[in-house]
């Protein structure tokens, strides 16, 4: 479980294709290498990469692997990172620790791209384009992740929503980067599918 509250920027070093998916490399912020209250980072611990959660296979001080497997790359835009690519970090939630965004699973539902950059001074209004079933889960106010980031709706439309970008967010996430039509990975909120789900089984009876 994650809260969408990104902890540090790592920095793609290398990626090893596998028979079933790829390998990858990645630098890690020192900041992210600090021991914190949860303990120190260990093999196997969890990790969502661009919201995408992945699993700690090898440690070499500051550059963690982990593998991707060909579900994982159909569904998400890991699949197109390259060397060099800049990537959202956020370690697994803690029993004890502080829920700052909201429940987030690191389970990607879908891909989106972003439709339009409209700048306010320093803020931002980011729309992004995404298939109908995504936008069905949404609601204006309501919670979704991009690419790991915990953000709160604005407008949602019949395939597409905005989003209201404070300079923090930009400065400190890859949303700052982004540029018309690239694509981002896509978490609707758990609550608003189950709700879905409970409804449609209704709606069939």
């Amino acid at each position: 479980m994650f809260t969408g509250l990104i902890e540090g920027l790592g920095t793609v070093t290398d990626l090893e294709t596998e028979e079933a998916g790829i390998r990858l490399s990645i630098r890690i912020p020192a900041e992210m290498l600090q021991e914190t209250s949860s303990g120190p980072a260990a093999l196997g611990d969890s990790v969502a990469i661009n919201g995408c959660c992945l699993t700690v296979i090898e440690m070499n001080v500051d550059v963690w692997q982990f593998q991707a497997g060909e579900e994982t790359l159909s569904k998400t835009n890991l699949g197109r990172l390259q060397a060099g690519h800049v990537v959202n970090l956020e370690r697994a939630l803690p029993a004890h620790g502080r829920l700052g965004g909201h429940f987030v699973q690191g389970h990607v539902d879908g891909q989106g791209n972003v439709a339009a950059i409209d700048a306010d001074g320093d803020w931002v209004n980011m729309w992004f384009e995404v298939p109908p079933a995504l936008a069905n889960c949404m609601v204006s106010k309501g919670s979704i992740t991009v690419d790991g980031i915990s953000l709160t709706l604005v407008d949602v439309e019949e395939d597409r929503f905005s989003v209201a970008l404070i300079p923090h967010t930009l400065s400190v996430t890859t949303l700052g980067t982004r540029n018309v039509g690239d694509p981002v990975n896509i978490e609707t909120d758990i609550l608003g599918k189950y709700v879905q789900k409970m409804l449609g089984q209704t709606a069939s009876r």
